[in-house]
């Protein structure tokens, strides 16, 4: 009795996984090749550049005081020594808190500009898999191992519906940030 329950459950388990259509998708790409993801780039990398911007003007002017102390401590009175040392902490701490909260922030941003377009990508990846009729899904970039006969790739589809150019790869967008990163350090150079 015993046997023919597990073979019975068995053949119902093989019978459920082959009544399955399988798909994947390379979720991660489609976000990172999105229209929209250029312009949370640009957004996030003008964030990024006022930050170290304002982080290198404090940093010049600790950096300035502190030659300042170094020159001029031996010819000053113990109050204004202990003055400057104060201002020296003073603007010590300044610049560890804005250390702290910047990337708090820049991460906070990332997250408020990203998340549209992750919930763009994400419908248009359900709405393809349903009307393939897919019942499980998977993102080919986690997958250990999967047949590709047996799985239906709709990555392209997910593509078109979020108007990805078919040109733009990961590759293409991977140089396009290189040349902007390499411009933004000639432009700083001069």
């Amino acid at each position: 009795m015993k046997k023919i329950i597990v073979i019975a459950l068995a053949a119902f388990a093989t019978f459920t996984l082959s009544a399955q259509t399988l798909g994947k998708v390379n979720f991660n790409e489609l976000v990172m090749l999105m229209p929209e993801m250029d312009t949370a780039r640009e957004a996030i990398n003008a964030s990024q550049k006022e930050a170290e911007e304002t982080y290198s003007a404090m940093v010049e002017e600790y950096q300035g005081k502190m030659n300042q102390y170094q020159q001029k401590q031996a010819s000053w009175t113990a109050a204004i020594r202990e003055s400057k040392e104060r201002e020296l902490m003073e603007i010590q701490n300044r610049i560890q808190e804005f250390q702290q909260s910047i990337s708090q922030e820049l991460q906070q941003q990332q997250n408020q500009l990203t998340a549209p377009i992750q919930e763009k990508a994400s419908k248009a990846v359900n709405e393809i898999a349903k009307a393939k009729g897919l019942t499980v899904l998977f993102d080919a970039s986690q997958a250990l191992y999967f047949d590709e006969s047996k799985v239906i790739d709709i990555t392209a589809d997910a593509r078109k519906a979020l108007n990805i150019p078919a040109d733009r790869t990961l590759e293409s967008l991977q140089a396009e940030l290189q040349a902007q990163a390499q411009a933004a350090q000639a432009a700083q150079a001069k």
